[in-house]
């Protein structure tokens, strides 16, 4: 009990963790406004404005948040051309994405003229999905190569009958593999809700939809956040 408490303080410490947190608020108070709305209309309304309080405060939290791109490159710019290619990509894309949400947020709230806001809106939504779809190339590319390598290991494991060395190895490519599974299931679910924004239709559009795709996204960068 006292391990999982620490953890949490850990967890809550750190700005990802209130994020995703505060987005968990945000998309079950999505869902919960949908699910009552024509039987209940007054708790539909509170928890409609509960919606857009905590997707505003989740706005103004992430401020200076499209910097963490530019020390993403500097700090891992890719081992190949490839991955170079597709770290700028992705990266850029994501720097994209949170620098307009700042204009959004800032249009949002009155500071910036509001007719602004659905402008920001899109192009953010569009340098997210733009990053998105080559960070999920990437990680499905590393699980593609971490598949292959697990075999080879396996193999020696059998020759070398079960060296510590290469069954800690393979732990690591198994740790390794959830993480980037965690990480495409967010990154799906989060493209989801940006093309709802960018092209809007009836099934990314949908409450149910969003909400779903928001908890995905939340449930999964908790599980990536959480102190081991």
């Amino acid at each position: 009990m006292n391990d999982t408490v620490d953890k949490l303080v850990v967890f809550l410490a750190k700005r990802d963790g209130i994020d995703k947190l505060v987005k968990t608020f945000q998309y079950v108070s999505k869902l919960v406004n949908w699910q009552v709305e024509a039987t209940h209309p007054d708790l539909a309304t509170r928890f409609k404005q509960w919606e857009v309080a905590t997707g505003l405060s989740r706005k103004a939290f992430r401020t200076g948040r499209f910097l963490t791109g530019f020390n993403a490159l500097r700090r891992n710019p890719g081992s190949t051309p490839g991955f170079k290619l597709l770290a700028v990509l992705a990266n850029s894309g994501e720097m994209v994405y949170f620098f307009f949400d700042h204009l959004l947020w800032l249009a949002r709230i009155g500071t910036l003229d509001a007719k602004l806001a659905k402008r920001m809106s899109f192009v953010s939504a569009f340098g997210e999905a733009f990053g998105y779809v080559f960070f999920i190339v990437w990680d499905l590319i590393m699980m593609k190569q971490g598949v292959q390598a697990e075999r080879e290991l396996l193999v020696m494991a059998l020759k070398q009958e079960g060296s510590k060395e290469t069954k800690e190895m393979i732990r690591k490519i198994r740790g390794d593999r959830v993480m980037r599974v965690m990480a495409v299931a967010a990154n799906v679910a989060d493209l989801i809700i940006a093309l709802a924004e960018i092209e809007p239709n009836p099934l990314c559009n949908h409450p149910l939809s969003l909400g779903v795709s928001g908890l995905v996204s939340a449930w999964a960068g908790w599980y990536r956040n959480w102190p081991s």
